[in-house]
């Protein structure tokens, strides 16, 4: 609809509103992260905001938004002389997940390079976004070769295009805001580093609240202009507000007692390096300027802490985001009596205070009704689940086979899950071959970004353009087409489709034997540390995981193929073991999961990763020798081109090697679990291969084209 949705119209999420408004205020304090389930008012919070900014002055004509009064000495469209600027609002310029690199920074205008013979840029969208709003919906789903952009960008303020004969650098500052749901996946670490805030939200469960969420949404897509007359009045407050704490922001005064408040908050939550100390003496700054205020209270360092350090204290993708608030009261505390500073401004907090805020939370929406106040909604109100002791880990809802035969049939007990021993490095397991999947970082597969390697004929559409050999293929028959000026005369048969290679991410499924042979304390420890670090690693290539568990009787598919690997990993961490080894009813879900998926995705290639000790010892309910049935299991997924490697888990002076027998079944190497560290001395694996070998397999997206290792 043309008729943005009013900020000030959103029920609730206090933290979310506080946190876009902040960086309205001070948009050095480095954007917001939004972090959610579906539904949750996310998207329509941040595209609301923009309304809200002042407007920003620019010189005419600019493409690249220049300042009047201080224009970027290297803009392309410069140099600029003195003269009247012109105003604008602020733009929020989206970001969509699959947008090209070209759509993104910038690149030759090929129309005029071709028709004018003249190098000529295109703007793309970090200069669109300059002084203004860059927001990416679903930020944890975009392109590493993206992100890779952003984070350049938003380093240095600025971005550099090197490409095509193109040689231009322009100005890139902008407030990155980004929503994700944390089910599909996370953000890269040096991604998420790069937001200042972070602000977790959730549908209220309360039924009042949510009965006017319905009321309010129902109303503005009957009459979307009269639903923001409405709510105008109280979108002119707020934004007089913005303009108000921004004139405010330069008289704050940043005491050395909150310096210190800051600095030991940060030492002792342990975050890496200096960003997190700059941000949270930005966003209490803000803080007390949205309040009105001159003197920033401890109330400010501690809603500052609470927005900017969650996501900074993560040491792996796996560790939930939040903050100890009793820990967190207890430093500010103790460094409170401290402060040599200025004794706290007694004035009251502003002349649009409505009575909610205390000490900088400030009401960012004043029809709210409810001020989120320095002390109120934490982010992370429950402890983490990992606090429960181990014996509480076996309580019956986490056996997932109700129906099983009894513990004499089973082959043993169920035991309590254990925990992992600690991850580590793992080695580069990757699909050989060349692919044609989703981009990521695992396998070598055609993308449509990474080194260019050569070009073609397009087949359909021309989607990437090489000029070289464009203009390679029209060059003999510019004489017999009548050429003259400097453009060349082009035609269809004369465009060149660009080929590139880059890495693929892939569908890495886990088969895990949680049987009886496998229920020995340390050993079972042992292995859910290396399959947490294959996960790490699947974390890191942007893989999609599944996990299938087989014990007892059956085979069970624990966590359908997700991106979220950090659902993978709470359901490792409880799994329980005992019973006998149904290898072959494992073998055979896998089987059938991959080619479920193969349907829903024929271009992601799979990499099973089976890990066992390669004993069998039920043939799950099937008549039959259970070793024998293993066997013929694995080599019905040897002949689907399935890609696999078994993980050996046997231990003991006395190997039996069944290992090595299931390996050579599926076509693919084995691995120990200590071959498994990327610093071990055992042997380097580096490519999974299978017994398939077909000579055309490389253009086509199927995953079962690869040779078996000689």
């Amino acid at each position: 609809m043309s008729t943005p949705y009013p900020f000030t119209a959103v029920v609730g999420q206090t933290d979310l509103r506080l946190a876009l408004l902040l960086n309205a205020v001070s948009p050095a304090v480095g954007g917001v992260l939004v972090r959610g389930e579906k539904g949750t008012a996310k998207s329509t919070a941040v595209r609301a905001l923009s309304a809200l900014l002042p407007q920003v002055d620019v010189v005419p004509g600019c493409r690249f938004s220049c300042a009047p009064a201080a224009p970027d000495p290297a803009c392309p469209d410069g140099p600029h002389g003195p003269g009247p600027g012109g105003a604008r609002p602020a733009r929020m310029v989206e970001l969509p997940v699959g947008a090209s690199e070209d759509r993104l920074v910038g690149a030759l205008d090929i129309e005029r390079a071709l028709a004018e013979g003249v190098k000529a840029f295109e703007p793309g969208l970090l200069a669109d976004a300059h002084r203004g709003i860059l927001y990416v919906d679903e930020v944890n789903l975009l392109h590493d070769h993206l992100i890779d952009l952003l984070l350049d960008a938003a380093a240095m303020g600025a971005s550099y295009v090197e490409r095509e004969g193109v040689s231009v650098r322009h100005a890139a500052r902008f407030l990155l805001v980004g929503t994700m749901n944390p089910e599909e996946g996370e953000l890269r670490p040096q991604l998420l580093d790069r937001f200042g805030l972070t602000v977790e939200v959730a549908a209220s469960r309360e039924p009042a609240q949510r009965v006017e969420v319905v009321r309010r949404r129902l109303a503005y897509e009957d009459d979307p202009a009269g639903f923001a007359t409405r709510w105008s009045g109280d979108e002119h407050e707020v934004r007089a507000r913005v303009v108000a704490a921004r004139a405010l922001l330069p008289q704050v005064v940043l005491g050395d007692g909150a310096l210190l408040q800051i600095a030991a908050t940060c030492a002792a939550f342990e975050v890496d390096g200096m960003r997190a100390d700059i941000v949270m003496a930005r966003t209490a700054t803000a803080l007390a300027a949205w309040a009105g205020r001159t003197t920033v209270l401890k109330e400010d360092v501690r809603q500052a802490a609470l927005l900017a350090l969650p996501h900074r204290r993560r040491r792996n993708p796996f560790d939930a985001p939040g903050l100890d608030e009793d820990k967190l009261d207890e430093i500010l505390d103790r460094f409170e009596d401290e402060e040599p500073g200025p004794e706290p401004d007694p004035e009251p907090e502003g002349p649009d205070d409505d009575g909610g805020p205390e000490g900088g939370g400030g009401a960012p929406v004043p029809p709210q009704g409810s001020g989120p106040q320095a002390s109120d909604a934490p982010p992370e109100p429950g402890p983490e689940p990992e606090s429960a002791p181990e014996s509480a880990q076996s309580a019956p809802s986490d056996a997932p086979e109700a129906p099983q035969p009894s513990a004499r049939e089973a082959g043993g007990p169920e035991q309590a899950a254990v925990r992992a021993a600690e991850p580590f490095r793992a080695k580069v397991l990757s699909v050989p071959g060349l692919g044609e999947g989703a981009a990521g970082r695992r396998s070598r597969a055609r993308t449509a970004h990474g080194r260019t390697t050569g070009a073609q004929r397009p087949r359909g559409q021309l989607t990437k353009l090489h000029l070289a050999a464009t203009v390679h293929a029209a060059a003999p028959h510019q004489k017999a087409r009548g050429r003259s000026g400097p453009g060349l005369v082009i035609r269809k048969d004369d465009l060149r489709q660009a080929t590139r290679e880059g890495r693929e991410g892939n569908l890495v499924l886990f088969v895990v034997d949680a049987s009886g042979s496998m229920a020995a304390r340390q050993r079972m420890s042992a292995v859910k540390g290396a399959v947490l670090s294959l996960l790490l690693d699947a974390y890191q290539r942007r893989d999609k995981v599944g996990l299938i568990t087989f014990r007892g009787a059956s085979a069970e598919l624990a966590l359908p193929p997700t991106s979220s690997v950090d659902a993978a990993a709470a359901r490792l961490e409880q799994l329980p073991t005992g019973g006998r080894t149904p290898l072959a009813a494992g073998l055979l879900k896998a089987h059938e999961v991959l080619r479920i998926e193969r349907l829903r995705d024929p271009s992601r290639r799979p990499l099973l990763v089976v890990v066992t000790d390669g004993r069998a010892t039920s043939a799950g309910g099937v008549a039959g020798d259970p070793r024998e049935l293993a066997g013929r299991s694995a080599r019905l997924l040897q002949a689907g081109g399935v890609a696999s490697v078994v993980v050996d888990c046997e231990s003991g002076p006395v190997r039996l090697g069944l290992a090595g027998v299931l390996a050579t079944d599926l076509g693919g190497p084995s691995v120990t679990l200590d071959g498994l560290r990327a610093d071990s001395l055992a042997g380097l694996v580096k490519n999974v291969r299978t017994a398939v070998s077909s000579p055309a397999s490389h253009a086509s997206p199927a995953p079962h084209t690869h040779r078996r290792a000689a």
